[in-house]
């Protein structure tokens, strides 16, 4: 990666005004500087507002007419959210914003002092220091369709979450009035469980209505798969049930107030689903990256909004890089030490591809077949977490490669002519 670093530091010349900012909810920092680390003028601390932006702006403009400087190049650390204003409107107004890493800020904050002080007015100047050196990343902040997508990934993900909690509070409640009732309807989200736990839902409630009539209710939402039988077991659990009998008005008022939540949270979750589904139509190469068996649109929407436009980068490596799981090595003279994915990507796109590639090791052939050798293979066999980590590479070359290229997936093309005749002398 060292023509990166040259290519960075080639852009920062004399005519270079370096720029660097700590950035809180309320208040930033920023300082300046040259290519050679001089600092121009006082820090300026502006307000995370219209205003402020526009103070840090001219600040800006003035300090490149006093020391005749076109190029403004702006460094900042991702400090959560916060950035992302600032962020736009700095490139609204024509300045080159950057990003530092924060392990890095860390690491380096004794450099100039050696000082394990913290402070705003300290980090701007750290993160300035190493724009100057070279060591930042241009970020890569979604637009158009695709900022579209990574919100509706993100809102996604949260109604996922909110969906389990509510979840769990059923069974919570399961396990308190009516311990029995999962055996008799081993889903209680189908139509005819719902049916049941919003009109009687207690063991007491259902003894009152009877087999006969909870069938005959019944036949009105689902024409199959429950009948009598069904009623009549519904019954006889319900007899012997040992759920708590005090406390039922409130415990009825939960349970509705429970299923409330659910539905409107399932109609949220299909609203949004159909809508991520539009936004990926819209997107070149999405229906080739889907042809790739077990593949599903929840797993293509997520890998885009993590990754962007694929147009964007040059070769796949730059995915498995921004995703974490690039190997890094732990050695010192003759010691070898353990050899582990950086982790130093974006979790939730790493998160992912682990869980799309579980159920292609398990029933794609192609995927199963070079795990199978890879774990087995006579020379430098993997562990089965190993093999499936390099198989999350794979898969992002495999998904980079039919996208940008938009080709439909080949399962011999996958594999490849020195893959498959290895698979095959092994088998």
């Amino acid at each position: 990666m060292k023509y990166k670093q040259n290519r960075k530091l080639e852009e920062i010349t004399e005519s270079t005004l370096i720029v660097g900012a700590d950035i809180t909810k309320k208040v930033h920092v920023a300082r300046a500087q040259d290519f050679r680390g001089i600092e121009y003028g006082s820090r300026l601390t502006f307000e995370n507002t219209h205003a402020g932006f526009n103070r840090l702006i001219r600040w800006i403009r003035t300090l490149q007419a006093e020391h005749e400087k076109t190029h403004v190049l702006f460094g900042l650390e991702p400090t959560g959210h916060y950035w992302l204003p600032l962020a736009q409107f700095l490139r609204k107004q024509g300045i080159q914003v950057v990003l530092v890493n924060p392990f890095h800020v860390k690491r380096s904050k004794e450099l100039d002092d050696n000082s394990p002080t913290k402070n705003d007015v300290k980090d701007a100047k750290v993160i300035a220091q190493l724009v100057k050196d070279g060591r930042y990343s241009e970020p890569n902040v979604p637009t158009g369709v695709y900022a579209d997508l990574r919100i509706a990934m993100i809102q996604r993900d949260r109604l996922t979450e909110d969906l389990k909690q509510v979840k769990n509070r059923m069974h919570h409640w399961f396990d308190r009035y009516f311990p029995e009732y999962p055996a008799v309807f081993k889903n209680w989200e189908g139509k005819a469980s719902l049916y049941t736990l919003k009109h009687f839902p207690l063991p007491k409630d259902i003894l009152e209505r009877g087999a006969e009539r909870i069938a005959a209710e019944w036949k009105t939402v689902v024409q199959r798969a429950v009948g009598r039988k069904r009623a009549e077991w519904l019954v006889q659990t319900a007899r012997n049930s040992i759920g708590l009998t005090e406390g039922l008005t409130m415990a009825r008022m939960e349970l509705q107030m429970l299923l409330e939540q659910y539905e409107f949270l399932r109609r949220q979750m299909d609203q949004l689903s159909t809508k991520i589904q539009e936004l990926l139509q819209s997107i070149p190469g999405t229906r080739e990256m889907l042809s790739i068996p077990l593949i599903g649109w929840a797993t293509v929407a997520g890998f885009l909004s993590e990754v962007g436009p694929l147009t964007a980068y040059d070769h796949p490596q730059q995915v498995i890089r921004l995703a974490g799981l690039n190997l890094k090595e732990n050695s010192s003279g003759q010691h070898k030490g353990r050899t582990r994915i950086t982790k130093r990507g974006r979790p939730r796109l790493r998160s992912l591809l682990f869980k799309a590639i579980l159920p292609l090791t398990a029933h794609n052939p192609e995927f199963r077949a070079l795990h199978r050798y890879l774990t087995t293979r006579p020379e430098n066999p993997l562990k089965k977490m190993q093999s499936m980590i390099a198989l999350c590479c794979k898969l992002v070359r495999v998904l980079f490669t039919l996208g940008k290229k938009q080709k439909t997936y080949d399962a011999h093309r996958m594999l490849g002519d020195v893959r498959l005749s290895q698979l095959q002398t092994a088998a």
